[in-house]
């Protein structure tokens, strides 16, 4: 009894040599198979055009992150220097006095 298309399931009749235990499993191993096909598909859809518009948007978000980033480490860097600065100055002439 040999299905024409392997992608279908293969329908197990209930057979009077299987005690209703190995019927039962049997009936979830097909409900399994059934349920990994569904998976593939979905998988393979969700790999498509989308994921690639994600990752787009990603490296876009990236680069601001970075150029944010690059000038916060700017902004505190200077403030830091403008405070050794100051601090410098105000220092310099309490001592020379």
């Amino acid at each position: 009894m040999e299905p024409s298309d392997p992608n279908t399931t293969l329908s197990i009749p209930a057979n009077e040599e299987l005690s209703p235990l190995e019927q039962d499993v049997l009936d979830e191993y097909e409900r399994l198979a059934e349920n990994m096909k569904k998976l593939a598909s979905l998988l393979d859809t969700m790999a498509g055009k989308p994921t690639a518009e994600i990752l787009d948007g990603l490296r876009q978000l990236e680069r601001k992150t970075s150029l944010v980033f690059t000038l916060l480490k700017a902004s505190v860097y200077s403030i830091v220097l403008q405070q050794e600065i100051y601090s410098g100055d105000q220092g310099g002439g309490s001592q020379d006095g």
